[in-house]
């Protein structure tokens, strides 16, 4: 039975995806920061779901959860790398360090800290697959958004730095862009947010299970076999010619 971590298991497209590699028949590691909201993803599992308080921007939390992972399953052959976080829409000149580290933290060290480790461990046991949560911000930007934007961006690199060493080690990485999933995340989509001419309108949102579906698309393929990029997004959002 293969083992898969999600991280940002507690909610939204974490959540969705857990579940859904969980009734495909993958026992899974449910990641994030709060206990309650993992075991809630984890109802109707027992056995294969693992709940795991993770902390992705700190290294010793990322590092706990692997060593946890191992010890239980012996091994990890996906990653879904999901966990992410925004503030609140702020001008460039206004975005202070603070609110930037916060997001650098869990967007890209966080990515970083867990591709890190789940490379330690495929490598060592024959391969496996690493899936980056890029969102449609990786390719254009929203405004008032500079932190998430370029952590997101910054997801790319990383996801073909991971494609170009895991080569050699049978280590698959793909990325999948998001954009307006309807999530708890999303549900100001529909009163309406700043748009690339810097006018507030309403957004369209799609179901969540088509990006659970695509990640475990994804996770099922053979180690020969990969996506590298793909977009997953509600038809009628403005992404093309956004940014």
């Amino acid at each position: 039975m293969a083992v898969a971590v999600v991280t940002g298991a507690g909610s939204g497209v974490g959540r969705a995806a857990a579940r859904t590699l969980l009734a495909a028949g993958f026992r899974v590691a449910l990641a994030g920061r709060r206990e309650d909201a993992l075991t809630e993803t984890g109802e109707g599992f027992p056995g294969t779901a693992l709940v795991v308080p993770t902390d992705v921007s700190r290294e010793d939390s990322v590092v706990a959860l692997f060593e946890t992972v191992v010890s239980r399953w012996g091994r990890v052959d996906v990653l879904f790398n999901n966990a992410g976080m925004n503030v609140r829409a702020t001008p460039v000149e206004e975005f202070s360090i603070g609110a930037w580290e916060k997001v650098v933290g869990v967007n890209l060290t966080g990515a970083f800290l867990c591709a890190r480790e789940a490379f330690k461990v495929m490598k060592t046991h024959g391969g496996g697959r690493i899936i980056n949560n890029g969102s449609i911000s990786a390719s254009v930007p929203r405004p008032h958004a500079v932190a998430y934007n370029a952590t997101k961006h910054a997801i790319t690199g990383l996801t073909k730095s991971l494609s170009l060493e895991g080569r050699a080690h049978n280590i698959a990485c793909g990325q999948i862009d998001i954009g307006n999933a309807a999530t708890e995340m999303t549900e100001r989509m529909g009163q309406g947010v700043l748009q690339a001419d810097f006018e507030t309108r309403a957004e369209p949102t799609f179901d969540v299970r088509h990006v659970a579906d695509a990640v475990l698309y994804q996770a099922q393929l053979p180690l020969d076999a990969n996506v590298q990029f793909m977009t997953v997004m509600a038809t009628a959002m403005p992404y093309i010619g956004r940014g």
